[in-house]
């Protein structure tokens, strides 16, 4: 076909090479997603837009007749007139509306070019703009460029020594052409954001360098194959004869590695962007097996739903997770409880406390969120979880009042939905028994956009154009006078009680769920929550070694009345959490079998709880005898045996601390890692009691080269170990976290793993910049050159945090040392005479924020923690 014809209705149609423009039409129109920052109110904005027409001028050129032209003040008044009329969500829409009308208006032309720029748009640029060409009028674009306009940045670019030494002016212009699909609107805020960030915290020699890397920034954002993008980048200062030196590339998808794709709706199975799918790839060198996870698309399953859960009488926690067992009920029939699964829960969020809106006279809220795979259409599964609901034990109240459960489908897939009548939308009065996505109210609500910035971030809401996380720093930036939301992890009660009196007649379907022994709260640091902070607490874990070869105390606590003695003493002292192991892994220690594990750990956590009955009598005053408080203290078992996880939890244990993260102790991975993972995560959900994942390589002494790493180094030539924990332990979280069968998020506690594969200079490195391994990635680690198989963000940022450095090696080799100024020389250290250097590691994890610390010498080491946190929270 030649380019003078294009197809059109099955009909081959010449195109006109005469063009009819009306070039940079200035008009102000509404958007509802802001203008230089998100908004949740419309704002009437500066636009450009030309707009060019094929059109045979021949006949009007012959005649001198305008009749057989078109007239351009028509074209022109027809899109003021769009543009007055309504608030646009995007600039896609608004383009797309120009379209609809020209082609009502105009019906007898040809092909028509749109461009359209946003003048005021940008934070850092002059212009976000789209442009594409409908070749006919029932011809639909193929494809559309957007473009990010004279982008001001600041950079250390260029081969020269000045040019080494400060900053200067760089100007990046970036063009985008892609499939023309309206799925979701491009969120080029994140776009300008991320390239800005990039430039900035950039040093390369050449231009040529900068501008491959933008463009392949730029690729991985799109997440389309189809994707190509011209990056031009300008130094202005350079040359003192003419404007600026220039670089201009055009790189396609197929330039770079697509393992990394970009924004997704979830973070969980590989989808295209803005989806209610996606996630990064596991890398072989993280000790996960592949195939292991089950991680793995349902073809018959093939929608995904957010489900907001919400809950605050009766006992909160136990009535979420009883909820999301019934969600997998087979068949979806709570009745007849038969058939293949039509709901999987394939991800969790973190889980909150929040007080009431609307009604505050009322308990706190337990609010989260979970993503799930459904074979159910929208209405099918609104009745299944009103029938959840009413299994739960839901009393209706009134609206927005207490409730034991609430469930509420926030997204379905990305479509929008509104099932009452057209002329009862005006309001929300109106929501019972009807069904509204996305969640009406979902920008004005944190508890519910926050658990969704958990899992999928970079999902674009189809009813007002922004990202989930967009909408939420719009949301956290306004004032409020309410208490803030925080994190809270659940610990539930074992071992079971034997009457647990009248039972619901689905709670023999599915597995037991724990009443609630306690819960602890944690403050949200990534865009902190609005509203008025309280003081944080550090929970303190004591270490209760029931082993024979202890590295530091030995056999102190091996005999059961020593153990309860320590438990008793720490306790007392301010401990929150005892910590029980029976396996030591110090380096070069004895081969110990499940059986004799088993016999030393659950032994002591049966002793433990036995103390109740010692200490069920009140002392005068009414206060809890310090015997009945140890008895109810929480225990977590260290283990990396689902049998001995299994077996202690069901004797008393409140939570399981791994230190191989559910992977075992082969290094690399091994068919027997697989194993692990697989039974270490059933029992961990089954019980649904809360884990702690250490990152480790194998033997503690061993696999100590992060080399792989070194891209994430600093100045100094920190960093690489840092990076290895967050990418290496990430993917063991996600594993443990994502896809069918997977635990919940709010029960994972992460350590990286001091002491444990790691030289001096990398546990010092790991402790001095704790905070990293479960923050956002800062500008530089975004900017850096990291493998495609890199994820895009930080899967640990978020979680809580244990930090165990009391008495370690590491310790002991800094106190050997000599002193560069002064005459100390070094001294060797056994374990026990490492306290006061404890401390001072304790006080550095403070500081960095963490949740827990583990100590051996629980009152003196606890006074640490009170003074430090005292000091920075």
């Amino acid at each position: 076909m030649s380019q003078a014809q294009v197809h059109e209705g099955g009909l081959i149609v010449p195109r006109s090479q005469d063009l009819i423009r009306v070039k940079d039409l200035a008009l102000t129109v509404a958007f509802s997603d802001g203008s230089r920052w998100p908004a949740s109110t419309p704002h009437a904005q500066p636009v450009l837009i030309t707009c060019s027409i094929a059109h045979d001028v021949r006949r009007a050129s012959v005649g001198d007749d305008l009749t057989h032209s078109v007239n351009y003040s028509a074209v022109a008044s027809t899109i003021k007139a769009v543009g007055d009329a309504e608030v646009f969500p995007s600039i896609e829409a608004f383009a797309d509306r120009i379209c609809e009308t020209h082609q009502r208006r105009f019906p007898e032309v040809g092909a028509l070019e749109i461009s359209i720029s946003r003048t005021k748009a940008l934070l850092y640029g002059a212009s976000y703009g789209l442009e594409f060409t409908k070749p006919g009028t029932r011809v639909e674009p193929k494809e559309e460029t957007f473009h990010l306009r004279d982008l001001a940045c600041y950079a250390v670019l260029g081969i020269h020594p000045h040019e080494r030494q400060r900053k200067q002016n760089v100007r990046v212009n970036v063009s985008l052409t892609k499939r023309r699909i309206r799925f979701a609107p491009l969120d080029f805020r994140a776009l300008e954001q991320q390239i800005f960030d990039y430039v900035e915290e950039s040093k390369y020699l050449t231009v040529e360098s900068l501008a491959s890397e933008v463009a392949k920034l730029v690729l991985t954002f799109a997440a389309d194959e189809s994707t190509s993008t011209t990056v031009r980048i300008s130094k202005p200062s350079a040359l003192l004869t003419a404007a600026a030196s220039e670089v201009e590339v055009t790189r396609s998808f197929t330039d770079i590695s697509a393992n990394n794709a970009g924004p997704s709706i979830t973070a969980s199975l590989p989808a295209g962007p803005s989806s209610i799918h996606g996630v990064g790839s596991i890398g072989s060198d993280t000790g996960i097996p592949s195939g292991s996870t089950g991680r793995t698309t349902n073809p018959s399953l093939p929608h995904r739903a957010a489900i907001s859960i919400g809950a605050n009488i009766g006992d909160r926690f136990a009535n979420i997770e009883c909820a999301l067992r019934l969600l997998e009920a087979p068949g979806a029939d709570l009745e007849n409880w038969t058939g293949e699964l039509r709901v999987v829960v394939v991800d969790t969020s973190f889980m909150y406390e929040t007080t009431p809106m609307y009604v505050v006279e009322q308990p706190k809220f337990i609010n989260c969120t979970c993503m799930v795979e459904t074979d159910l259409e929208p209405r099918a599964l609104l009745t299944f979880l009103k029938q959840i609901e009413n299994a739960v034990g839901r009393v209706e109240s009134f609206r927005n009042g207490p409730r034991a459960i609430d469930l509420d489908i926030v997204l379905y897939d990305s479509q929008v939905i509104d099932t009452r009548a057209e002329g009862a939308r005006h309001n929300l009065d109106n929501l019972s028994g009807e069904l509204v996505v996305p969640h009406p109210r979902v920008a004005e609500r944190e508890f519910v956009l926050r658990p969704l910035a958990d899992m999928i971030p970079d999902y674009i809401i189809p009813t007002t154009g922004i990202t989930v996380e967009s909408s939420l720093a719009v949301l956290v930036a306004q004032p409020s006078s309410e208490p803030a939301m925080y994190k809270v992890l659940p610990f539930p009660r074992y071992p079971l009680p034997n009457h647990q009196g009248e039972q619901p007649a689905h709670a023999s379907k599915i597995r037991p769920v724990p009443p609630t022994a306690t819960h602890w709260t944690y403050p949200i640091t990534s865009q902190a929550s609005r509203g008025k902070q309280t003081p944080r607490k550090n929970y303190i874990m004591a270490t209760l070694n029931a082993t024979p070869d202890s590295f530091s105390d030995g056999s102190a606590h091996y005999s059961l009345p020593d153990a309860l003695s320590y438990a008793n003493s720490a306790v007392s002292d301010g401990a929150n959490i005892i910590d029980i192991g029976g396996y030591s892994t110090r380096p070069g220690a004895s081969y110990v079998s499940p059986e004799e594990e088993f016999s030393r750990v659950v032994p002591v956590v049966q002793a433990i709880r036995g103390l109740w009955q010692e200490g069920a009598v009140p002392t005068p005053g009414g206060k809890m005898p310090s015997i009945a408080k140890t008895a109810a203290t929480l225990i977590s078992v260290d283990t990396f045996r689902w049998e001995v996880a299994e077996e202690s939890v069901h004797a008393g244990a409140n939570c399981i601390n791994d230190v191989y993260a559910f992977g075992g102790p082969d290094w690399p991975a091994t068919a027997r890692s697989a194993e692990h993972v697989v039974k270490m995560r059933q029992v961990s959900r089954d019980l649904a009691v809360p884990v702690i994942l250490m990152h480790s390589r194998g033997p503690a002494s061993a696999n100590k080269d992060y080399s792989q790493y070194e891209y994430a180094a600093d100045e100094d030539g920190r960093g690489a170990v840092l990076e290895g924990v967050r990418v290496e332990l990430g993917a063991k979280v996600d594993a443990a976290v994502k896809g069918p069968g997977g635990i919940r998020r709010w029960l994972v506690i992460v350590d990286p793993g001091l002491g444990f594969s790691k030289t001096v200079e990398g546990n010092l490195e790991v402790l001095r910049d704790a905070a990293s391994v479960v923050g956002d990635y800062s500008p530089r680690l975004r900017s850096v050159a990291a493998p495609s198989s890199r994820p895009s963000r930080n899967p640990l940022a978020g979680y809580p945090m244990l930090i165990g450095a009391s008495r370690k090696s590491f310790l002991g080799t800094v106190l050997e040392r000599p002193d560069t100024v002064g005459h100390y020389e070094g001294r060797p250290t056994r374990p026990v005479e490492r306290d006061f250097a404890t401390a001072a590691a304790v006080s550095c994890a403070v500081q960095q924020g963490a949740t827990v610390v583990r100590v051996h010498d629980v009152l003196r080491l606890g006074d640490v923690v009170r003074v430090g946190s005292a000091l920075w929270f």
